[in-house]
C-alpha cells in the first residue's frame, strides 16, 4: 500500500547536498513545485480573464453607458478592478506561508477561486446583469492574482540558493502561462454549450453567430475543485514556519484576507465613485492594507507580522520593488490590456465607425503572454549564470526601445485610415516588449536572494510582487483614460520614462563596477 506524504515536515535542509540528492529534498521539492505550477496558471487565469471577457461582451453589445467613449472605458475598468484587488491581496499573501504553511496556503487559495469562477459563468448567462455585479466579480478574481505571492514565496523555500533562478522561474514562467492558456481556452470554450442544460442559453453577436460567454467562468470551476485536492493531498507544509493545527493556520491567512478585501473595497470607493486619482488611490489602498494587517491582527499573530515587516525597513525592500514591478507589473498590465488595445487602436477608424479589415484580438492577444512566460525561465537561467543586474540592465534598454517602437505604431494606426497597415510592426514590438518583460521577470527575481538573507528574501519576495502586481490595475487604467482622450501612445511614453528610472537604479546599486550589492 502507497503511503500518502506527510503533511507537516519535520527536517528540512536543502543547502545540505546530501539531504538534497539522497535524503528526499529533491523529490519532494519537485512535487510541491509541479503542483504549485498548475495552480498559479489557473490562478493567473481567473484573475486576467477579463481581458477576454470584456472584449467578446463589446461585441455582443452590452452596454453600460450610452457613451461610445465611456463605455470602452468601463470595460478597461473592470480589468482595472481585478488588478487593484489582486494586487493588494498580494500584501498579505506575501506573508501567508511562515502563518499558515505552503500547503495549507495553496489549497485554501486554490479552492476560493472557485467563488469568482462559478459567480462570473452565473453572472454572464444573464444579459441584464448589472454593472455593479462584474465590479464585485472581477475584485473577487483578485484572490488569483494575490496567490502569486505565496505561491513564490513557498517554492523559495523548497530549493536551494543555486536552483533559485530556475526553480522560481518555472513556478512563475509556467504559472504566468495561464494568462495565454486563458486566453486560447475561453474563444474556444464560448462557441459551443460546453456544460449543456446546466450552462444556460447562448447569446447573439453582433456580427451573426452565437457565443456561450458564460463558459469563460464556468470552465474553471471544475479544474480549481481537482487542483485544491492535489495541493491539500500532495504538498507540504515545512518545519521552519512552525504553524500548528491546520484549522486555526487556515483561519490566520483568511483573516488577512478580510482585512485586504476591506482595504481593496475602500481604494475602489475612492476610485468609481469619488473619482480620486489613481495615484492617489494607489498609496492609500497599500497603507491601509498594512495598517490594518499591523493592528486589526490577533495578538498571536502580529508577533510574527512584526519579524516579517522588519523588510521595510531595507531601502533594497524599495529599490527591488521598483524594479521588479517594472518588470512583471508592465507583464501583467499588458497582459491585461493588449487583447482590449488590439479591437480599440485597430478596430475602429478615425471616424469611430468600424474598420472592416480589423485584425482579430482572440487570434493574436494570446501570443504576447505566451512567450512572456516562456521567456520568464530563461531569464532566471541566464541571470544564474551571468549575474541578475547584469541581465537586467540590458534587458531594459530593449524594453525601451521597444516601448517606443510601439508608440510609435500605435500612434500611426490611430490616425490612419487603414490602421490594419501597421498591424504587423505593432504586433512584433509588442512580442519584444513581452519578452523583455519576461526574462526581467526571471533577472529581477533571481537578484532576491542574492540582495537578502533566506528569511527576508520570501517576504522580500511576495512583497515585492505584491507591488508590482498593481500594474494590472494601473496599465489598464491609463491606457482605457487615454484611449478615451484619443491619444494611446502617451501612455507609452510615460512607461518608457520610468524604464529610464530603473536603469539607473540597478545600474548604481547593483550592475555597476564597486556596486553595493553585485548580484
Amino acid at each position: 500500500m502507497s503511503r500518502r506524504p506527510r503533511t507537516n515536515l519535520t527536517v528540512w535542509n536543502v543547502e545540505d547536498p546530501e539531504f538534497w540528492s539522497k535524503g528526499g529534498g529533491r523529490r519532494v521539492a519537485m512535487r510541491n513545485l509541479w503542483i504549485s505550477i498548475p495552480a498559479l496558471l489557473c490562478a493567473f487565469a481567473v484573475w486576467l480573464y477579463w481581458s477576454i471577457i470584456v472584449v467578446q461582451m463589446q461585441k455582443l453589445g452590452y452596454e453600460f453607458d450610452p457613451d461610445p467613449g465611456r463605455n470602452k472605458e468601463l470595460f478597461y475598468t473592470l480589468a482595472a478592478v481585478a488588478g487593484l484587488t489582486g494586487a493588494t491581496l498580494r500584501i498579505p499573501n506575501s506573508f501567508f506561508i511562515a502563518l499558515s504553511g505552503g500547503r495549507n496556503v495553496i489549497a485554501v487559495t486554490t479552492a476560493l477561486l472557485i467563488l469568482p469562477a462559478l459567480g462570473v459563468g452565473i453572472a454572464l448567462s444573464d444579459p441584464t446583469t448589472p454593472y455593479s455585479t462584474y465590479v464585485v466579480l472581477a475584485a473577487l478574481s483578485g484572490l488569483g492574482g494575490g496567490a502569486f505571492a505565496s505561491s513564490m514565496s513557498n517554492i523559495s523555500f523548497f530549493f536551494p540558493k543555486r536552483m533559485q533562478g530556475l526553480s522560481l522561474g518555472l513556478n512563475a514562467g509556467l504559472g504566468n502561462l495561464g494568462v495565454s492558456v486563458m486566453q486560447v481556452l475561453i474563444p474556444f470554450v464560448m462557441t459551443f454549450s460546453l456544460f449543456g442544460a446546466l450552462g444556460g442559453d447562448p447569446q447573439a453577436l453582433e456580427a451573426g453567430g452565437q457565443a456561450w460567454i458564460q463558459n469563460a467562468g464556468l470552465v474553471w470551476v471544475p479544474v480549481l475543485a481537482v487542483l485544491a485536492l492535489l495541493a491539500w493531498f500532495g504538498m507540504n507544509n515545512l518545519p521552519q514556519h512552525d504553524i500548528g493545527a491546520a484549522l486555526p493556520a487556515i483561519a490566520k491567512m483568511l483573516w488577512l484576507l478580510v482585512l485586504a478585501f476591506g482595504a481593496a473595497a475602500l481604494g475602489l470607493w475612492l476610485l468609481l465613485e469619488l473619482h480620486v486619482a489613481t495615484w492617489i488611490v494607489l498609496p492609500v489602498t497599500v497603507l491601509t492594507t498594512v495598517l490594518a494587517m499591523r493592528y486589526l491582527s490577533p495578538s498571536a499573530m502580529q508577533a510574527n507580522l512584526k519579524r516579517q515587516f522588519a523588510i521595510f525597513g531595507d531601502k533594497h525592500n524599495w529599490i527591488m520593488t521598483w524594479l521588479y514591478t517594472m518588470t512583471f507589473g508592465s507583464f501583467i498590465g499588458f497582459s491585461a490590456a493588449f487583447p482590449k488595445l488590439i479591437q480599440d487602436v485597430f478596430g475602429y477608424l478615425p471616424d469611430g465607425s468600424v474598420n472592416p479589415d480589423a485584425p482579430s484580438p482572440f487570434a493574436y492577444a494570446w501570443l504576447g503572454p505566451l512567450v512572456g512566460s516562456l521567456a520568464r525561465p530563461i531569464g532566471g537561467w541566464i541571470s544564474d549564470k551571468w549575474g541578475g543586474a547584469r541581465v537586467t540592465q540590458w534587458d531594459t534598454v530593449i524594453m525601451i526601445a521597444a516601448t517606443l517602437g510601439v508608440a510609435w505604431a500605435v500612434k500611426a494606426a490611430s490616425a490612419s485610415a487603414t490602421p490594419e497597415a501597421y498591424f504587423v510592426p505593432f504586433l512584433l514590438l509588442f512580442l519584444l516588449l513581452f519578452i523583455t518583460t519576461g526574462i526581467g521577470n526571471g533577472s529581477t527575481f533571481r537578484m532576491v536572494p542574492v540582495i537578502f538573507e533566506k528569511e527576508k528574501a520570501g517576504p522580500v519576495l511576495g512583497w515585492t510582487s505584491a507591488i508590482a502586481a498593481y500594474g494590472a490595475f494601473i496599465i489598464p487604467s491609463i491606457f482605457g483614460s487615454q484611449i478615451k482622450a484619443g491619444t494611446p501612445e502617451y501612455a507609452l511614453y510615460g512607461f518608457a520614462a520610468y524604464y529610464g528610472t530603473c536603469i539607473a537604479l540597478n545600474w548604481w546599486y547593483y550592475a555597476r563596477k564597486n556596486a553595493e550589492i553585485p548580484c
